[in-house]
């Protein structure tokens, strides 16, 4: 079966990402889709295997397969574990729907080593430009402090949300570069000091409930077969 087809008639959810669902759109925006698909069980019976993620086939569209999609958003993965919290769906299945009811079993304090991890990641690469070219990429930047606010929060919380309404104005002033470097450093600086002050008293679970997302994709294969 080829890829695309996987995509195109096995799709349990899919959604629309990026600053579209993050609330930050403009008139220039992109659309950038993600999705969920399920491969039938008995492609597994043959030596080549189905693909673990499609490129496409729309532009700007990317999926995984079930498998691999809960595997990593177990891992609490920080891409991963927002898709399923995008207010923009465009696809969903019963399976889908089971999906996105499990949300909160995906959930669990490794999200503050992994989002961190993340940032610092993307901060380095901003770095890189200011050194390279006086001033870094400021989509990049108001991504990155998006990201921040969004950790920040889950670990107060213990719920998810990417909703950066709230901080809409600010966030878009960064991506014009209407703030100066020195006043984003500041603004990241003081949100990884609240992110690592809400740690320790996070009302997360120290660990995701792998048994029940094993249970729903063992579920889901049986189903298929």
């Amino acid at each position: 079966m080829h890829p695309e087809q996987l995509v195109r008639d096995h799709t349990v959810y899919a959604c629309v990402m990026g600053s579209r669902a993050f609330g930050l759109d403009t008139a220039g925006s992109d659309t950038d889709r993600r999705g969920v698909f399920v491969a039938p069980t008995p492609l597994y019976w043959r030596f080549e295997k189905p693909p673990t993620h499609v490129d496409g086939p729309l532009e700007e569209q990317f999926s995984w397969e079930l498998e691999r999609f809960c595997e990593l958003a177990l891992r609490a993965n920080p891409n991963i574990l927002e898709c399923l919290h995008s207010p923009l769906v465009e696809t969903i299945t019963p399976v889908g729907e089971e999906l996105l009811s499990l949300r909160g079993a995906f959930l669990s304090r490794h999200a503050h080593t992994t989002f961190t991890r993340y940032a610092a990641g993307q901060r380095a690469k901003l770095d890189q430009d200011v050194r390279n070219h006086g001033a870094p990429r400021w989509k990049h930047a108001m991504h990155l402090l998006r990201l921040l606010l969004s950790c920040r929060d889950l670990l107060h919380s213990g719920l998810l949300s990417i909703d950066a309404a709230p901080y809409r104005d600010r966030l878009l002033a960064v991506k014009r570069g209407e703030l100066s470097w020195a006043e984003v450093e500041s603004w990241m600086a003081h949100l990884v000091e609240e992110t690592d002050a809400a740690a320790p008293g996070t009302p997360l679970p120290a660990e995701p409930d792998r048994a029940a997302v094993e249970d729903f994709l063992v579920r889901t294969r049986r189903a298929s077969a």
